[in-house]
């Protein structure tokens, strides 16, 4: 399949963003609360960079359409936030990539680094669920999928290498 990272990175946003409107969010001292859904946003991220290497910078077409039809299949409230954090953080997520010029395991690192904190804070800022608790939350969440490919990555181009 020619666009298997790309059709992979579509159905991976809109399941997501449909998994915030079904998944109940968890309670977290202070009265906080995190979505477990976040888990799966730091693969998204990941098949963002593989997406680009495979179509280049149309990839941001992609990132668009995802967040229709994520539009379409999630609450309106969830979707406009989740879609809102996603296209600030994607693209952040898709310059850093971009335009760092270090390995492909290093850029898929950096740019989720940068990319998950921004999409966490935007989206419990417009969910009204702001707290620093929460964005650490969400943040670690995500970077976890993004360090478990980037060791496989660098695993990888470790032995070839």
């Amino acid at each position: 399949m020619a666009f298997r990272f790309t059709v992979l990175y579509v159905i991976l946003i809109v399941a997501v963003n449909y998994g915030f409107t079904v998944v109940p969010l968890v309670a977290l001292p202070g009265g906080e609360v995190w979505p477990p859904i976040s888990l799966l946003v730091g693969f998204i991220f990941v098949a963002r960079d593989y997406a680009q290497r495979e179509i280049g910078h149309r990839v941001i077409i992609a990132m668009l359409a995802a967040g229709v039809l994520s539009y379409v299949m999630a609450s309106p409230f969830i979707a406009v936030a989740s879609v809102a954090a996603f296209l600030i953080s994607e693209f952040a997520d898709w310059a850093v990539y971009t335009f760092t010029g270090r390995t492909f395991a290093r850029r898929v690192l950096l740019s989720s680094a940068v990319g998950t904190p921004i999409d966490s804070a935007v989206f419990l800022s417009l969910i009204d669920q702001f707290s620093m608790i929460g964005v650490v939350a969400m943040t670690a969440s995500k970077m976890l999928g993004a360090l478990l490919v980037w060791w496989m990555i660098r695993r990888r181009e470790t032995v070839a290498g």
